[in-house]
Formats: C-alpha cells, sequence, structure tokens
C-alpha cells in the first residue's frame, strides 16, 4: 500500500497513544507491569453502546483492568442460544461470568439511541433497509409490546423518538437484563448470590444516570 499522509482525525489517534503510553507506561510504569504479570481481573462486566458518545470507561472514569467490556448497537443482550452460530456478546458474556468470575454485570444505555429507534421504525411497520442492523435490534421487539395499542397495532406516542425520554430506551434495557438470566450460568450465579445484574440508562442532555429497580421494575435516578 503506497504511503498516505495521516489525516488529521489518524494524528489526533495517535497523539492520544502517545499520551496514554506517557499515562501509564511512564509515569506509572506499575499498573500496566502488574495487569501483563498477573492477567486482567475485573469486578465488572459492562454491555454498553457503541454510540460514540457514551463510552462507559470514560463515563465511569475507569482504569486499564476495571472493566470487561462489551459493546454492540443499542446495548443488547440475546438470549441464550447455543446453535453453534456466531455470538459476540454472547460468548463476552460467558468469557466474562465463567472465566474471569466477575461479580456484577452491567446493561447501560442511553438517550437519542440510534439503534432503539431503529427498532421503534420497525415495529412502526417502516420497512427493513440494512442488512444486519433491523435483524439485530429485533432481539428487543418484545421491549416495546406494552406500548402497543391493541385495537390499532400502532406504538403509543410516549414510545416514539420524540416522545417522553427514554421509555423505548429503558425498556430494551431492561429485556438485556431479562436475557441475561436465560444463560444457565448467569442464572445460576445469580440465585447463589455471587453475581449482580443491573440495569442503568443514561441521559446525553443532563448528564444523568438511572438505575433499574429490580423489585419495581421502574428506573430511579442515581446519585
Amino acid at each position: 500500500m503506497p504511503f498516505r499522509e495521516k489525516s488529521p482525525v489518524i494524528r489526533q489517534m495517535l497523539a492520544g497513544v502517545k499520551g496514554f503510553r506517557a499515562r501509564y507506561y511512564e509515569r506509572r510504569p506499575g499498573s500496566m507491569t502488574q495487569l501483563v504479570k498477573d492477567g486482567q481481573h475485573p469486578e465488572i462486566l459492562m454491555i454498553g453502546c457503541s454510540d460514540s458518545r457514551v463510552d462507559p470507561a470514560l463515563l465511569t472514569m475507569s482504569e486499564p483492568g476495571e472493566l470487561f467490556m462489551v459493546r454492540n448497537v443499542a446495548n443488547l443482550v440475546p438470549p441464550y442460544q447455543p446453535d453453534g452460530n456466531y455470538h459476540g456478546t454472547s460468548a463476552a458474556i460467558e468469557y466474562a461470568v465463567r472465566v474471569l468470575q466477575v461479580s456484577e454485570v452491567i446493561v447501560i444505555g442511553h438517550s437519542q439511541c440510534g439503534g432503539v429507534q431503529g427498532l421503534i421504525r420497525l415495529r412502526s411497520g417502516e420497512e427493513a433497509k440494512d442488512d444486519f442492523v433491523s435483524p439485530w435490534v429485533s432481539i428487543a421487539a418484545s421491549a416495546l409490546d406494552p406500548y402497543i395499542d391493541a385495537k390499532t397495532g400502532d406504538l403509543s406516542s410516549g414510545a416514539r423518538p420524540d416522545g417522553w425520554p427514554g421509555v423505548a430506551e429503558r425498556a430494551v434495557v431492561r429485556t438485556s437484563v431479562d436475557n441475561l438470566m436465560t444463560f444457565p450460568f448467569v442464572r445460576e450465579r445469580v440465585e447463589q448470590g455471587t453475581l449482580t445484574l443491573h440495569g442503568w440508562w443514561f441521559d446525553l442532555g443532563t448528564g444523568e444516570l438511572w438505575g433499574l429497580n429490580t423489585t419495581s421494575r421502574l428506573f430511579e435516578l442515581m446519585d
């Protein structure tokens, strides 16, 4: 491949790598040396959205080695389905729970989620015009069932992208948390009391974080 001058955005990325190296390899070499020597032992599996505006590591100001991360469109957890096909998110869940023995799993959604808006459009009858996104977000199609008018089959206004903030997105987080419990090795550890599941929703507009109360099934503002 012929040499090409680096674009401004790539130069910015490379400068960031240099800054990371300076911070963790030059000023604090012990932290990375320990991670290389002992391997990773995160306590948290974070399942987040691919959205560039919501990076869970930045949001929580986590250090290297603290989070085992999987990100996908609309922060979805598919149901347990060991059928021999490709299941990247399920593989990450299995590795985190069975191998790394994390003690916490957090599903974090956010406002203005494009994947959830795509799901809303699908449930509203719009024809899919993509190969992968629509089938993927349809995993959470049942999350919108409570907002479908039984007579007309239409979505209630509150679940639409311009409706009450977070209704559909929070419903998708609930569904992902529920789907986690379809994994036998997750359910077993939850029932043993060695694994706790969390659902979070982040408001891009205000910076507020809401948490799912697993008893009431409602979201509450977190400190």
